[in-house]
């Protein structure tokens, strides 16, 4: 609790104390006694209006001074003319003295103020708990001493010293030393992750374990956690059209039912001849109870708590108008490789002919690829670290298109598509897989044939699965590979559409398409959702209603074009996203219809006489508690 939450718990305690010691004494007689008959009624407005003053001198101040600035129909400025007017109901001899209400009024808005406060001081530190990941330093090895630097002195290139237990100040490649680095504050992730040389690491990130020395490959104002801190910072401008419409509701429903109030207050004693005393107190309870509070605190707050509970899991929403649209999302479309898959090329089968060994065919292939750089290559050797010893290359001849062609002391090699075997008119078995073929060749003869294709991601069938399951009626799968290894992971996916061999230009086109299909097919209610690496898919994730970077930390292209980032390299965190989306979209809503269907049923006993001041303190502060401890719901999102 802030040391302003304790001071006002602390005049709460007070005021309280005074009411009910003042109730007590009028109840029992006490007061009478003591200030006699005639100066009961005054000795009792006196200790009321104490403790009033001594809850909400500064709500009344706060009236006064929006008042002085034309800012008057707010909240405070409500609560002032109502429980002042409950006071001056004691001018009135023939109505029965009010002001208990009135001081009760104003210690049950107050109470109601410490909870909202409470409340969204806790959703904003379970955010900056989580995002407590600015390095306060780096270290810097300077005439053999370790110092320490701001790390906003440090350049690209420039080589820092992470001890175990520091924060990593900047993004960078470690150059020296092995540790196991916790990136739970970034991702969620609770298993720590290991660094070695040549390991790519984060800011923000702790180092565990051991002393790492690191080169920088960013300055600090581009590292991750100045990107990241600046999107969660900026989340709050980005405001759902929920949001903007309850902004724009109450500044319309304020005067309207300011209005009410003294209409109802001043006209039937005008024109009917009414007591003025009964209908002002039903003007003043009628505006307790029209009193907006529980809209205006609880939807944002729902919005916050969605976005806070988001980003312990590793999910970053720029806004709270990006969190309304997913959960609105029916159709997600999603690039193929490193968000599906892994972007990363494996053997996934060896086919070797008669006459050869499985381990024969690899060790040929590996050696005619020991040259090359390209993925496709890199894989064979992977699956073979270790040709046979006793040959050895002598030439080795990339063929454009078509693969490899290598002399060594047992002949010539072929590696490649069909094209190069019939080049080399090598008579060949050929071969349909989800994948990349390399057929081989040894001195003109068909030896065998390897498939290499990208890894799918363990947990991308489980999203796609949850994502059906939340209520998505359509996933699509853009992809730049060939057709048949497209159809292959769809097929293994339980993907509901493919659209293969496209060109980057041709995905923002397939898109804007998929977008028309979807806004036709719900009445222009649907939202479409892409999933991209974030590196080369900006220009999509910035056309669909709902960018989502996939696996992009320390991207800047995911940061910058995405309107989600996901920080994990998880496809099943798109489903929570969504889940989490949803969930806090039902929660606004709930808020919405109880706040109005409460406050909207005593208007009307209001206006009839029927509902009395203690109800109008339930339907103003007792809704806008029930709705806030609602609302910090959408904070607990399952870990």
């Amino acid at each position: 609790m802030t040391p302003k939450q304790k001071r006002l718990l602390i005049r709460i305690i007070v005021a309280l104390a005074i009411f009910v010691v003042t109730e007590a004494l009028s109840q029992t007689g006490v007061l009478a006694q003591v200030a006699g008959e005639s100066g009961e009624l005054y000795a009792e407005f006196a200790l009321f209006f104490v403790a009033f003053l001594v809850a909400g001198y500064d709500i009344v101040a706060g009236a006064f001074r929006n008042l002085a600035h034309g800012h008057a129909l707010d909240e405070d400025f409500l609560m002032t003319i109502a429980t002042f007017g409950a006071f001056a109901l004691v001018l009135f001899p023939d109505s029965d003295p009010h002001m208990a209400e009135g001081a009760a009024v104003m210690i049950f808005f107050q109470v109601g103020e410490l909870f909202q406060s409470y409340a969204v001081d806790k959703s904003r530190k379970s955010i900056a708990d989580m995002m407590d990941i600015s390095p306060e330093f780096a270290n810097v090895i300077r005439e053999g001493q370790l110092q320490q630097v701001d790390p906003f002195e440090l350049a690209p290139d420039d080589e820092f010293v992470v001890l175990p237990g520091e924060r990593i100040p900047l993004d960078g490649r470690i150059v020296e030393g092995e540790s196991q680095i916790d990136t739970a504050a970034l991702t969620g992730e609770s298993v720590p992750r290991m660094g070695r040389p040549g390991s790519e690491v984060i800011s923000g990130c702790v180092n565990l374990t051991g002393k790492l020395v690191v080169r920088a490959t960013k300055p600090f104002e581009d590292s991750t956690v100045s990107r990241i801190l600046e999107l969660v910072e900026n989340a709050a401008e980005k405001k759902a059209r929920t949001e903007n419409f309850i902004t724009r509701f109450a500044r319309v429903y304020t005067p309207i039912v300011v209005g009410l109030a003294a209409a109802l207050a001043i006209l039937p004693p005008l024109l009917f001849g009414q007591p003025w005393s009964d209908w002002i107190l039903r003007g003043l309870t009628f505006l307790v109870v029209s009193c907006p509070c529980a809209l205006v605190i609880s939807v944002p707050l729902s919005f916050f708590g969605g976005i806070g509970g988001a980003s312990r899991q590793g999910i970053l929403v720029k806004g709270s108008n990006y969190l309304e649209a997913l959960g609105d999302a029916t159709t997600v479309v999603f690039d193929k490789t490193g968000t599906l898959t892994d972007g990363t090329f494996e053997v996934t089968e060896v086919h070797p002919a008669a006459g050869t060994t499985r381990q024969r065919l690899l060790e040929l292939a590996a050696l005619a690829e020991g040259f090359s750089t390209h993925p496709i290559a890199q894989s064979v050797r992977a699956a073979c670290p270790t040709p046979a010893a006793a040959e050895a290359v002598t030439d080795v001849q990339e063929i454009s298109g078509q693969g490899v062609k290598a002399a060594t002391a047992e002949g010539e090699i072929l590696v490649g598509n069909g094209k190069l075997m019939e080049a080399f008119a090598v008579p060949f078995e050929e071969r349909s897989a989800a994948g990349t073929v390399l057929y081989v060749a040894q001195n003109g003869q068909f030896i065998g044939s390897i498939v290499i294709a990208d890894r799918i991601k363990p947990q991308a069938k489980e999203a796609i699965a949850r994502l059906h399951a939340a209520g998505v009626s359509r996933t699509v799968m853009l992809t730049g590979d060939r057709t048949a290894v497209a159809n292959a992971v769809a097929a293994e996916l339980g993907i509901d559409e493919v659209h293969a061999e496209l060109l980057p230009q041709h995905k923002v086109e397939e898109v804007e398409a998929i977008i028309q299909q979807t806004r036709t097919q719900t009445g222009g209610k649907g939202k479409v959702a892409f999933v991209g690496d974030g590196i080369n898919d900006a220009p999509v994730l910035t056309r669909a209603d709902i960018g989502i970077a996939m696996g992009a930390m320390g991207s800047d292209a995911a940061i910058e074009a995405a309107d989600i980032v996901l920080m994990k390299d998880n496809p099943a965190d798109i489903a929570t996203a969504k889940h989490i989306a949803r969930k806090t979209m039902a929660i606004v809503w709930q808020n919405i219809v109880f706040a109005l269907g409460v406050k909207f049923a005593v208007l009307i006993l209001a206006a009839f006489g029927i509902a009395n001041m203690w109800m109008a303190v339930f339907a103003d502060v007792g809704v806008a508690v029930i709705a806030i401890l609602n609302a910090m719901r959408a904070m607990k999102a399952p870990r």
